[in-house]
């Protein structure tokens, strides 16, 4: 080959070489949450589980966690969060509007969301799927059983147009009862103006624990009739920031699944392991910088929160109010369907 046709291939494999190196520059998304010393975070209002506020107005939550382990990796404090509780009228317009950095709010993921409002969808954080909640003492034992019955529904929904295909898919005539705020829509429900209450099945467990007067009066139908994959949006445009909450997610769970936790992650950072390196910024690794990150940005975000089990267990599972199942949320070697891009 001819030394100057040599030359330059060389030349250009070193200069791709290069931007395939370079640290990412951080965004303007980062930029502002920068400046602000804050991540401005949409939530739920009030939904135990996944984002409510005690009375000392502290957030906790699933989705909260997400909020915490994003303050955490981008600056290095996890009670940098400022929380915008909106309901489900209000989400998207919020993010839109530049109002909130990332919408953390049991939403969930469906083309027309993801095609036509300028969003994008991160990671599903919450496998879940739309069910009915009866009182026992109306016998019902099936979705199937609410022919012609008043069901109380949540407008602005997936859950109100689920609602709708199902009684029309099946001929049943059911009677929505909506309205425009949860409070409103679980008060419908306990005093009797509707047979049933429709909402995504955790929401419905959440309700149950914490609303009903006796929880045990209360059961939840066995059908779901949808799919709803729940998990943090963004607004599109902004590449860096979209990364950035998709790999904070897929770090808590890459974390769960080679034994990173809240509690070790210390210690682990000496581990020989090279997985555990690059999650940690152990030795020379340093994925960070191709986020426009420190090496640290991880190992901060699982002190944080702990990794996506521990998140799950401590807020909607076993040592929860809520006591829901792992199932479909555990991790793709465990059964379930939490399956993380690798951290390399």
């Amino acid at each position: 080959m001819h030394s100057n046709k040599l030359k330059t291939m060389v030349a250009m494999v070193a200069a791709i070489g290069a931007v395939m190196a370079a640290p990412a520059h951080a965004g303007k998304t980062l930029d502002g949450i920068k400046a602000r010393g804050q991540v401005v975070c949409g939530v739920n209002a009030g939904l135990a589980g996944f984002s409510a506020a005690d009375s000392a107005g502290k957030w906790s939550g699933l989705d909260v966690d997400v909020c915490r382990a994003l303050a955490a990796a981008t600056l290095g404090d996890a009670e940098k969060v400022k929380y915008v509780p909106l309901n489900a009228q209000q989400r998207f317009t919020a993010l839109q509007s530049g109002e909130v950095d990332v919408l953390a709010r049991n939403t969930t993921f469906t083309l027309t969301r993801d095609a036509s409002l300028g969003l994008s969808s991160t990671v599903v954080n919450y496998y879940d799927g739309q069910g009915f909640m009866v009182p026992v003492k109306s016998k019902i034992k099936s979705a199937k059983q609410l022919k012609g019955q008043t069901v109380c529904v949540q407008s602005g929904t997936t859950t109100e147009k689920n609602l709708t295909d199902f009684s029309k898919a099946n001929k049943l005539g059911i009677k929505p009862v909506v309205f425009e705020q949860l409070p409103a829509t679980e008060n419908a429900y306990f005093t009797g103006r509707c047979v049933a209450y429709t909402t995504d099945a955790s929401g419905l467990s959440s309700t149950r624990a914490k609303v009903a007067k006796d929880p045990k009066e209360h059961v939840i139908l066995p059908e779901l009739i949808s799919k709803e994959p729940l998990g943090p949006m963004v607004r599109r445009g902004d590449d860096e920031w979209f990364a950035i909450v998709k790999w904070v997610q897929y770090g808590l769970l890459e974390a769960e699944e080679y034994g990173v936790t809240q509690a070790n992650v210390d210690q682990m950072k000496s581990s020989t392991d090279p997985v555990i390196q690059r999650l940690l910024g152990g030795g020379n690794e340093d994925t960070g910088k191709l986020l426009g990150l420190d090496k640290e940005w991880l190992a901060r975000a699982i002190k944080a929160v702990g990794n996506y089990g521990e998140s799950f267990e401590r807020n909607v599972g076993p040592k929860s109010p809520l006591n829901l199942p792992r199932g479909v949320n555990n991790l793709w070697n465990k059964g379930g369907l939490m399956y993380a891009y690798p951290i390399r």
